[in-house]
């Protein structure tokens, strides 16, 4: 699968400055060393190790990710940095500093047992760029099986702890860094100040990469990549096809097409709701209600593939039908974002499928058209902040995240009409009750905001109706029904995530409202599970 390498080239190379180039070994946190660049307003980039781009004038610096690989290993990942060390600034980080080590001269050995979990760094020279205002002692998080025993040669070190002598070294007469910590986790208490310290003050990034620069060069880049062609877009009331939504027309204006399906999955009052958010907002939008059909491709289906693909195929014949109608179409575009494309050239190849994502897939093949995706180079909540920029109202920039599948994925077992609005009504219920309790925490989708309420403090939430039904008392009747389950989880992107502790008042109520008001259920759920090894999803 062709990588966003050309994309990237394409929109950004005659416009971008300065870029930070993010070289990964398969860490599962490399995302989050990208995030927190990202977050400082540079520019970075996440390529597999194997599959290094060349390194162009707008580079200002080289990281090099964790592992779960060791050096010592003999099919350990390795790659040429001769075009990069002493050259550029570059900074090791876990794998990728003991990686320095063992290819210049030092030595790294197994540690004896893991060093995993919370340390304390003692900062030897205060002096160097890269501990700049960090405290004298400071919490990092250690992840790692191998210890270096010796430096590289012209190696100095910059930071210790009590069973890690090598935390942190310097390579004398370069701009080349390393750390068997990761500044990049939450536990690493100064990892983002250490990270400012490299990007901007050894890299001398000038942090200028905001939501309206973004803007600003992706409109132009758009109208160069389409011209005078006309372009179709499946809308689904979600943040990512909303915001690529608005940003094509504010670059094509009329050439753009959405066409928004109500699949008869959708929430409560959801097909009408959306288009009525959309009203305002300039877009060309046809709404098609094909529920039926979805419905009737669904019967009988029971097997939560099964069940995706009978979605995704009746999707791909409502949708082409609809698009046949626009004259003069060129572009199929998508609102693919940045971890959809990390994952799918992963160090390892694609990763392996745990179900079928997007409900859309077969299109561009059936209806031969070329594919625009104007968001590929971002992560979720930076798609949030141009959507906000944009001027998109918070009810749609501030959703969080649904299955392309919508309630079909939600109903456990065979999809029909009574369960259908039975789910409605519970998750109704919920997502109100989630919106209207008040707090004041960490917003889950866009880590630099407040949250006024617990629906932005989670990153999902939803009910699945599942397919048991229990014995229950409601006045002086016996009664046989439905259980449904409650699902809250907090993320950073989706690919793992916690599940979140409701306040027991708002379970309580929430809990009592289902059962009295919902015909149907009479027992109600909290998932405690995390992913993994559970998913955000049950299907």
């Amino acid at each position: 699968m062709h990588f966003f390498y050309t994309f990237v080239r394409l929109h950004f190379q005659s416009i971008m400055t300065e870029k930070i180039l993010i070289l990964d070994f398969g860490s599962q946190v490399t995302q989050l060393i990208g995030r927190r660049v990202r977050e400082l307003n540079v520019y970075c980039e996440i390529h597999p190790f194997n599959k290094m781009p060349q390194i162009g004038p707008d580079v200002r610096g080289v990281i090099l990710s964790g592992s779960p690989a060791s050096v010592r290993d003999a099919n350990a990942p390795r790659l040429d940095l001769s075009g990069i060390k002493g050259r550029l600034p570059l900074l090791g980080i876990c794998y990728g500093a003991q990686y320095l080590a063992h290819t210049y001269g030092g030595s790294v050995e197994n540690s004896g047992s893991r060093e995993y979990g919370r340390a304390m760094l003692r900062v030897v020279d205060s002096a160097s760029p890269l501990m700049a205002g960090i405290s004298a002692e400071t919490q990092v998080w250690m992840s790692h099986g191998d210890t270096i025993t010796r430096l590289p040669e012209g190696a100095e070190v910059i930071g210790s702890t009590e069973d890690v002598a090598n935390a942190a070294y310097h390579i004398r007469g370069e701009d080349t860094y390393a750390v068997q910590f990761h500044p990049e986790v939450f536990h690493t208490k100064e990892g983002p100040r250490m990270l400012e310290n490299f990007v901007k003050g050894i890299c001398g990034c000038k942090g200028d990469w905001t939501a309206e620069s973004f803007i600003d060069t992706t409109v132009a880049a758009l109208r160069r990549q389409i011209g005078s062609d006309h372009v179709i877009l499946g809308l689904s009331g979600g943040v990512d096809s909303t915001v690529a939504a608005v940003l094509l027309n504010k670059a094509i204006g009329s050439q753009l097409h959405c066409i928004f399906v109500d699949n008869g999955l959708l929430r409560k009052n959801e097909f009408s709701d959306v288009l009525e958010s959309y009203k305002d907002m300039g877009l060309n939008v046809t709404g098609v209600d094909a529920g039926e059909k979805f419905l009737a491709a669904l019967a009988g289906k029971s097997e939560p593939e099964a069940k995706r693909k009978a979605i995704g195929g009746a999707f791909i014949e409502v949708f082409d039908a609809e698009a046949q109608k626009v004259t003069g179409a060129r572009w199929l575009a998508q609102g693919t974002i940045y971890p959809d494309v990390i994952e799918s050239c992963s160090v390892n190849g694609p990763s392996a499928k745990i179900k079928s994502h997007h409900n859309v897939g077969g299109l561009p093949e059936k209806m031969n058209l070329k594919i625009v995706e104007p968001l590929r180079s971002l992560f979720k909540d930076e798609v949030r902040r141009v959507g906000r920029a944009l001027g998109i109202k918070d009810e749609l920039v501030g959703r969080h995240p649904f299955p392309g599948p919508s309630l079909g994925i939600r109903i456990l077992g065979e999809v029909t009409a009574e369960k259908l609005e039975i789910l409605r009504n519970a998750d109704d219920i919920f997502i109100r009750g989630l919106r209207a309790y008040k707090c004041d925490l960490p917003c889950a989708s866009e880590p630099l905001r407040r949250a006024t309420n617990l629906y932005d403090a989670i990153w999902q939430a939803g009910v699945m109706l599942l397919p048991v039904r229990s014995v229950g008392v409601m006045g002086d009747e016996r009664t046989y029904e439905y259980t449904v389950a409650l699902r809250a989880v907090v993320s950073t992107d989706g690919m793992t995530a916690d599940w979140f502790p409701l306040p027991y008042d708002f379970m309580a109520k929430v809990s009592n409202d289902i059962i009295n008001k919902v015909r149907g259920v009479n027992r109600v759920c909290y998932d405690i599970s995390s992913k993994p090894p559970a998913t955000i999803e049950w299907e």
